[in-house]
């Protein structure tokens, strides 16, 4: 595309100073990221796929032996037992240069076919291009890519031009791990005190964020590694936690799992803990603290679904009383034992909540085919009968926490014996 304001028109001329890729980067790229490959026989004859040289392996065949040197050309191979004849590999690796006061990365995808008995076929061509300008301001360069299969970004035009484009989040994707050792950085970066060897991962979205943003200088500064990896290769939202991490760095206080910290943090803010209190924002113990909390929340939440089915549960109780309204007033005993029919949904919330079981979480009450009654014994509640109305028989009968009481077998006696009063409200 052309380009449309003064920034753009500036990095087009710009680029133009720019220096063609040398051939040293590019041999430094295939010795490094390319796997060299030596393709061995079931006879166990091991073949250098770069320098054709044939010797007999030694060893068992495994499938991948990892170690081995060619005799010949002295390279460090991956001895592969396998069939094939043809090996293709395809990989990125990005350069890291200025250019006219601007930050510029360049990456450059190579292939490299290795057939056996053959020469080394090797072809690589730069697709991109990121300028950064020292208020993080950007822009893109990039060769044509194919329409076909838009998720995938390695789909370029190796014969289409070097252009300023538009910005296309698939560009994002390209994220090369390896990194051409021979770096130039602007002033502006340097200052910032970034360190390419501690963090090489999405290079271009931690220099905008470090030259457009003063707080992730000052993490990058005063050595919070982990937290200043947080927000530039996670994309965490610094704005959260940004006064809890003045905090830490006050008290140097370094997390010793930045994920767990970040959790942790939003954990006391979900409680409304003081987030500018180094007693809460700076545990010792930051695992134990995390997981206190974790089970906090977990027991909150439980509660609030609790309540909430409480509440529907309350709504349904017209629904309850159509199903067993014929039943409510039964009740029969054998001295000092009795069994009732619960009438009403407290009663069977309340029921639940007693013995610990799980009568009214499991919607029971309102199960058609299902009568639920409460046993007791001087106004103690001993055990919940479950009655089967179609089958006219006992299904269930739990005590606390869905044990037996020494009281199990006459409580199910006492309700067998009264089930035609059962069946007779069931046929009124």
């Amino acid at each position: 595309m052309k380009p449309k304001n003064k920034f753009q028109r500036t990095i087009v001329e710009a680029s133009k100073r720019l220096p063609p890729i040398t051939e040293t980067q590019i041999q430094w790229a295939y010795k490094n990221g390319i796997e060299h490959i030596g393709r061995r026989t079931k006879k166990g004859v091991i073949t250098c796929t770069e320098c054709g040289h044939s010797w007999q392996g030694e060893g068992a065949l495994i499938n991948t032996l990892l170690g081995c040197k060619c005799p010949q050309c002295k390279l460090q191979l991956t001895v592969k037992t396998s069939a094939k004849r043809v090996f293709k590999e395809c990989q990125y690796f990005c350069v890291v240069t200025t250019c006219k006061g601007f930050q510029v990365l360049r990456y450059i995808m190579f292939k490299s076919t290795l057939k056996v008995g053959s020469s080394p076929k090797r072809e690589y061509s730069e697709v991109m291009q990121r300028w950064i300008a020292p208020n993080g301001k950007h822009c893109t360069f990039a060769k044509l890519r194919q329409t076909m299969g838009t998720m995938y970004f390695d789909l370029w035009s190796f014969g289409s031009k070097l252009e300023l484009r538009h910005e296309n989040p698939i560009y994002n994707r390209v994220n090369p791990e390896l990194i051409y050792p021979k770096q130039r950085l602007i002033p502006e970066l340097k200052r910032t005190g970034f360190k390419m060897k501690l963090c090489k991962e999405r290079l271009f979205d931690q220099f905008c964020l470090l030259l457009s943003d003063s707080r992730l200088e000052t993490l990058s500064k005063s050595k919070q590694q982990l937290l200043y990896y947080i927000f530039t290769v996670r994309n965490k939202d610094i704005n959260k936690y940004w006064a809890s991490i003045r905090i830490c760095i006050r008290n140097n206080y370094q997390p010793e799992d930045a994920l767990i910290w970040c959790d942790y943090i939003d954990l006391l803010r979900f409680f409304g803990k003081d987030l500018h209190n180094a007693k809460y924002v700076c545990p010792k113990d930051l695992k134990t603290e995390h997981n206190k909390y974790v089970r906090k929340k977990r027991k909150f939440l439980q509660k609030q679904k609790d309540e909430e089915k409480r509440r529907k549960a309350l709504k349904d109780e017209q629904l309850f009383n159509e199903l067993k309204s014929a039943f409510f007033g039964l009740q029969f005993n054998d001295g000092n034992l009795q069994v009732r029919v619960l009438e009403s949904l407290k009663e069977v919330i309340r029921e639940g909540d007693m013995l610990h079981h799980c009568v009214f979480t499991n919607d029971y009450h309102l199960k058609k085919d299902s009568l639920i009654l409460s046993a007791t014994m001087d106004d103690e509640k001993l055990e919940t009968v479950e009655v089967s109305l179609s089958k006219l028989q006992v299904v269930q009968c739990r005590g606390l926490c869905n044990e037996n009481t020494e009281y199990h077998d006459r409580i199910i006696e006492l309700v067998n014996n009264n089930i035609p009063r059962i069946q007779e409200r069931l046929t009124a």
